[in-house]
């Protein structure tokens, strides 16, 4: 891997390369070219020639990227080629669809434990998972060497359930609660916020569709 630093959009757009890659093998097509890919993308072909390029040298002139080996490529940058076992942290309705859509996942990056602090619901099945007491997670997540956790809990709570996450072990933390949480530096945190992406959405609903543009800009 090349030593130039690699931004956080240049990461984000692997899995959308990933998932276009993994449409056209079900479709049986074996090569693609930067530019079939910007078109079903809707992106500049030299922006994702560019992507691909911090990575190593995939393509071939004149004949493009062979699906299964970008396929391959891409999956192990991602670390999907490894076994990624997840803790899921609040077992509500969210955190229910997440687990249950967990068994339609191919990928390597499965929900493996969920977790609740409410009597309700601690030791009820969800998708054959049983929902366990807090108090169990730093020696479930040692045992099963899980890395990520996700936290679907109400705001007032999700810092303590980060807290709980990091001391625990936890490298990675996807938070849906609408709260800015603080975690060491050596975590990496998302935040997946439903209500600011709607707001943001509502602005540019207002503003046109011209300002999809700024998803194209290259880095």
């Amino acid at each position: 891997m090349k030593q130039a630093k690699i931004s956080e959009a240049v990461v984000r757009r692997l899995p959308v390369y990933l998932h276009v890659l993994n449409e056209l093998q079900r479709s049986e097509i074996q090569t693609v070219s930067s530019q079939d890919l910007g078109q079903r993308l809707d992106l500049n072909p030299a922006q994702i020639r560019k992507d691909l390029a911090y990575f190593g040298e995939f393509g071939r002139k004149g004949i493009g990227y062979e699906v299964s080996y970008l396929i391959e490529k891409i999956r192990q940058i991602l670390k999907l080629d490894q076994q990624l076992n997840v803790a899921l942290i609040g077992a509500g309705n969210l955190g229910q669809a997440l687990c249950n859509y967990n068994m339609y996942i191919k990928d390597n990056m499965k929900i493996v434990a969920v977790f609740d602090a409410h009597p309700a619901k601690i030791g009820s099945k969800i998708n054959n998972m049983t929902v366990l007491d807090m108090e169990h997670l730093k020696p479930t997540v040692e045992s099963l060497d899980i890395r990520i956790g996700i936290i679907t809990v109400p705001a007032v709570e999700a810092q303590n359930v980060a807290d709980k996450l990091v001391s625990s072990g936890i490298e990675g933390i996807l938070n849906f609660a609408p709260a800015i949480l603080k975690v060491p530096e050596q975590v990496r945190i998302h935040h997946a916020d439903f209500t600011t992406e709607l707001l943001s959405l509502a602005y540019y609903l207002e503003n046109g569709a011209d300002n999809n543009d700024d998803d194209k800009v290259v880095d």
